[in-house]
């Protein structure tokens, strides 16, 4: 009977060792607190509405918080890979964080499912930066619509104030590529740092230049500050925001200096005005609900890149069990491959379609144009 009892309890165990290592296991990288907090809160509450079982193959996830500090950040991917053994890992946050774990994404084979908003995590596609995918709209898709915007309102002059640092700066190169074409003068471009609690020699040199509009990318509560302060000194055209902005907080902050402005993003911002055609509109709408249900409020739409990052991993994870198991490099690899191949996936923000070229997959069901109208986001039909 001993024996009997003995060999059971080794049976169970085993299996129970067995399950363990059957688990896939995803990291995630949020700022949840710091100065990208606002960005990261949304993401790292939406963790909790990730599938818990994919095909019957049992998901755990690992969250940590990086404190929006890319030093942290580091720390974070080393312990996730090294210590947890993680298969996967969603975020981190920011665009500079996202960049500083790209080297060790590369070299320990590990796909990273970033949610920042700057391309230049996997734009221009390398060797090193094949392990990174990034489930939010590319500056380019965005900035496509804005200028088209300025185009239709015969705007001729630009003035950009951007965040000194990856997403600003990649800003000013798509947008000074894309005004080129149009003919649409850039007359002043200044950078300022998102901890920055005066922009006022920024703002007042764009001023003086008197351009017909200004864009201003920044991305969370730093996208505030420049727009206030332009209006605070009497600055009367018409500003642009990137999906940066796309925050309800933006609103809040912002007050009656952001009435009227202008910004390409989530369809989420809008989603009872968008048609039921849409392939993202019942997707975005279950997430939205979820979140309110668990959490009382509407969630950022900062949050719908960890949504679309589990929609994603759950196409992936199927494929990549065909060729190896959970905890292996073979996994991560295999993982890698097939989150490469995903074809028309409709998500939240848009449908995905991602190939060896492009790791965003969006296209322009992955954006529409919004502007601000007595406190409130309106789909712009002009």
């Amino acid at each position: 009977m001993q024996l009997r009892r003995t060999l059971f309890a080794f049976a169970l165990s085993a299996a129970m060792s067995t399950q363990a290592f059957a688990d896939v296991k995803i990291g995630v990288i949020t700022s949840g607190t710091g100065p990208m907090s606002l960005i990261g809160i949304p993401q790292k509450n939406s963790v909790a509405l990730l599938p818990a079982e994919v095909s019957g193959q049992p998901v755990q996830y690992i969250s940590l918080d990086d404190k929006s500090d890319p030093t942290a950040t580091v720390s974070a991917f080393k312990k996730l890979v090294n210590e947890d053994n993680v298969d996967a890992i969603i975020g981190p946050t920011g665009t500079p964080n996202a960049m500083a774990v790209m080297q060790f994404a590369a070299e320990t084979g590990t796909p990273v499912l970033t949610l920042s908003g700057g391309a230049a995590v996997v734009v221009p596609m390398t060797e090193e930066k094949k392990w990174m995918f990034k489930p939010s709209q590319n500056d380019d898709i965005i900035a496509k619509a804005l200028v088209q915007d300025m185009v239709d309102r015969k705007v001729r002059t630009l003035g950009v104030i951007g965040t000194a640092d990856s997403f600003g700066e990649n800003w000013s190169q798509v947008i000074g590529r894309l005004t080129r074409e149009h003919d649409i003068k850039i007359v002043g471009n200044e950078r300022f740092n998102r901890p920055d609690t005066s922009v006022t020699g920024q703002s007042l040199r764009i001023r003086a230049a008197n351009p017909d509009a200004v864009l201003v990318a920044a991305p969370g509560a730093s996208a505030v500050l420049p727009q206030a302060t332009l209006r605070d000194h009497g600055y009367k055209g018409r500003i642009y925001q990137t999906h940066g902005a796309a925050m309800d907080s933006f609103l809040q902050l912002g007050g009656s200096n952001v009435e009227d402005t202008i910004l390409a993003a989530s369809l989420m911002l809008v989603v009872e005005e968008v048609s039921d055609e849409h392939p993202s509109k019942a997707v975005a709408t279950r997430y939205m609900q979820a979140y309110k249900e668990r959490y009382g409020v509407v969630p950022a739409t900062f949050g719908a890149a960890v949504y679309d990052s589990g929609l994603l991993l759950s196409h992936a994870i199927p494929e990549a069990l065909k060729r190896a198991k959970p905890g292996t490099p073979e996994f991560r690899s295999a993982l890698r491959d097939a989150l490469e191949n995903t074809q028309e996936l409709a998500g939240t923000q848009g449908v995905y379609t991602i190939t060896p070229e492009d790791h965003s997959g969006f296209d322009e069901r992955g954006r529409v144009l919004i502007t601000v109208k007595e406190g409130g986001w309106k789909l712009l039909k002009e």
